[in-house]
């Protein structure tokens, strides 16, 4: 760590996605790992050694960076799944309105369809009643009219 160069070695893999890379359990972005990479020229140290200082600054720069993603990314599937959640309670508050509304209306034409029966029934009475009064008119007409037609 300060003046003298480390020996320690740094020994890293990449894993499945082929863009993550592991150091002794702590997950490294592609980024870090070419930074890593790069000749010791562009490092501030002029021997080629590792700085450790440095490094664990970067490393902790790209957890932290890592992490603040990964919050991100939690938070909008939060947000996301309650607007899901939002929308289908809405979705079903109408469904449900609709349904109702069907229901109301379907009983009321259940309804007038049967004061329209009763209405029907009420005139059918009505028409039997007149035909009767009618049939029994004639009746009493061809009893009067009976001795007239049989003098001429």
């Amino acid at each position: 760590m300060g003046g003298s160069g480390s020996t320690r070695r740094v020994t890293f893999e990449t894993d499945d996605n082929e863009n993550i890379t592991v150091v002794k359990g702590v997950r490294l972005s592609e980024s870090l790992i070419d930074r890593m990479k790069e000749p010791s020229g562009r490092q501030h140290r002029s021997s080629g050694a590792v700085n450790n200082e440095e490094l664990k600054k970067r490393i902790a720069e790209e957890l932290a960076l890592e992490r603040a993603r990964r919050d991100s990314e939690a938070q909008k599937r939060r947000l996301f799944g309650k607007l899901l959640e939002r929308e289908r309670i809405s979705s079903n508050e109408h469904l449900t309105r609709a349904i109702l509304r069907e229901r109301a209306a379907t009983e009321e034409e259940r309804l007038k369809a049967q004061r329209f029966a009763k209405q029907l029934e009420e005139k059918d009475r009505e028409l039997k009643k007149h035909d009767a009064y009618y049939k029994e008119q004639l009746a009493r007409l061809e009893e009067r009219v009976k001795p007239f037609y049989s003098l001429s």
